[in-house]
């Protein structure tokens, strides 16, 4: 006879978790005390937004779901911004709610929520677990559904009764992994489609990807001679040094990358669904039909033909893909070598940062030397903002496992995504990029990095706005400024406050030696660059935008 609470945490140890993020709460009590007994590291965070949050990164980097627990009510939905957060990016996670005891449901007791209503829309599958012995049924089918085609956050509904209840019941067994695989008859198409192209482009997204999938495509890439772009936040999945990268496939796409793709006459999309941002609102690739002959590539048969109609749809993922296809050679030398390697000088010459700008503190220096000075498996994280364009165009990834960054464009993500990142990955080095108004949605997290000695290193940009936000309100409505400006605190104060390192920076040569002295002191670090805020994005500034208004 084990209670529920204990089968809980058996299911999550049968399917290989190492560890959980959680917000306290007397509704799962009987969770937290058989993790008492677990192996199974739990990381107490400091608001549910940003524990799910720290789940998601950990999906992201693992292909294995992050596991986050919350109270039920105010906890469960603070945890929602990390759920939508997975679910626009395909990334696999779990979030299991403590509920109110079976006996109050459906009387608006304390904290009572409908979850299956509520996270609809937002999570790939709900479920609420009313027989404690059903537990290891219901866990290990979460992690076959978060896993499996596209991957995504799984809601669980814990009532409190249950968890308490003691039951009979197997023994929890792990999921068995799902792989989609691609036919002969689809590689021998695209081979087909391939062989007859003069302009073709690949673009790469989604999850699913792997270390050894990566080093395939760069494969692929070589033998077709290839020009490859990686779709928004997704830079991880090809290094931008290799002589076949194109550029990031965003916000902000570099023009003759748009018109390469634009031009193309075959485009495979490997794993991504091609999204409002990284079609730059549809028009990259037309909806629903490309004037370009697309093969789409993706794990799940129901994202194939749902926003374009592929001229060839290939359900497999994108391993087993890549995998597969790296054992087809071109006859000869394909006819468009040439372009391919203007596609990455064009690329290199977009990527190189400017040294000039508004203020007294340049961005593009600062880029660059982190370009040169971060080792190769540095991890860098960040949520949404102008400042973020910084990091995303002049940043040179070179390996997979080194990006978390939400493609659903949600504020806050970085920091506690860089707590998640540097808790799996100790060794190496983790560097947080936040906007002051990102950072304050779940700086509190800093905390948490203080509490279990994780010294990441968090980079705030503050330039006193809502940077984005002022950005289009200028465009749109010149001088007519309103709920965008912001009072800031003394970050590097506030860094010391919570017990880590801080660093000022209002000149940019104060960069370098602040940035060495926050990974030297060993601590958790914030280093605050007070920017000017007509620097507004690398080629643009405020007045700029205003006056052309």
């Amino acid at each position: 006879m084990k209670t529920g609470g204990q089968l809980i945490v058996e299911a999550l140890e049968a399917n290989g978790t190492d560890r959980i993020f959680c917000v306290p709460g007397e509704s799962y009590l009987a969770v937290l005390d058989a993790l008492h007994d677990s192996s199974i590291r739990t990381i107490v965070c400091r608001q549910e937004g940003g524990a799910a949050m720290m789940a998601d990164c950990q999906g992201r980097l693992t292909g294995k779901p992050g596991i986050c627990f919350v109270t039920r009510g105010p906890g469960a939905t603070n945890a929602s911004a990390g759920i939508h957060i997975a679910m626009q990016d395909s990334v696999p996670l779990i979030l299991f709610i403590g509920q109110v005891a079976s006996h109050a449901k459906e009387r608006e007791a304390f904290q009572e929520v409908d979850y299956k209503r509520f996270f609809g829309d937002i999570a790939k599958w709900v479920v609420e677990i009313d027989d404690a012995s059903r537990i290891p049924e219901f866990v290990t089918r979460a992690f076959a559904v978060a896993t499996s085609g596209r991957p995504g956050p799984v809601v669980i509904s814990l009532p409190e009764d249950m968890l308490t209840s003691e039951v009979e019941a197997p023994g929890a067994l792990p999921h068995t992994p799902v792989e989609t695989r691609p036919g002969e008859a689809e590689l021998d198409a695209l081979e087909m489609l391939l062989s007859n192209a003069k302009r073709p482009f690949v673009i790469l997204g989604g999850t699913r990807w792997n270390e050894e999938a990566v080093a395939q495509m760069r494969t692929i890439a070589a033998a077709w001679s290839l020009p490859v772009g990686c779709s928004f936040r997704r830079q991880m999945l090809f290094d931008h040094l290799h002589a076949n990268y194109a550029g990031d496939v965003g916000i902000g796409i570099n023009p003759k990358l748009a018109a390469q793709i634009k031009a193309a006459d075959v485009v495979l999309l490997i794993g991504g669904r091609m999204g409002e941002m990284p079609s730059s609102d549809y028009t990259l690739l037309k909806s629903p039909y490309p004037d370009q002959a697309l093969v789409h590539v993706h794990a799940d048969a129901g994202e194939l033909g749902r926003v374009y109609r592929p001229t060839l749809a290939i359900n497999a993922s994108p391993a087993a893909f890549v995998e597969a296809f790296a054992k087809r050679k071109p006859a000869g030398t394909p006819s468009w070598v040439v372009e391919t390697e203007k596609a990455h000088a064009a690329y290199l010459e977009w990527s190189t940062p400017p040294q000039t700008g508004p203020g007294a503190v340049q961005m593009g220096p600062i880029m660059e030397y982190l370009n040169k000075t971060l080792p190769e498996d540095a991890i860098l994280t960040n949520g949404a903002g102008n400042y973020a364009t910084w990091v995303h165009r002049f940043y040179r990834t070179r390996r997979f496992g080194t990006q978390a960054a939400p493609t659903s464009g949600s504020m806050g993500y970085g920091t506690p995504a860089a707590v998640a990142a540097k808790s799996l990955y100790p060794d190496r080095t983790v560097v947080a990029f936040a906007g002051d108004g990102c950072f304050l949605m779940n700086g509190q997290e800093f905390a948490t990095a203080v509490q279990y000695d994780l010294p990441i290193i968090v980079v705030v940009v503050n330039n006193g706005i809502y940077g984005t936000i002022r950005m289009h309100q200028e465009r749109e409505y010149p001088s007519r400024v309103v709920a965008t400006d912001l009072k800031n605190p003394d970050f590097a104060a506030l860094a010391r406050a919570y017990g880590g390192h801080g660093e000022t920076v209002e000149k940019t040569e104060d960069f370098a030696p602040a940035f060495e002295r926050a990974r030297a002191s060993g601590k958790p670090a914030i280093v605050e660059i007070r920017l000017d805020p007509e620097a507004i994005t690398p080629t643009r500034t405020l007045t700029q935008i205003r006056d052309k208004s």
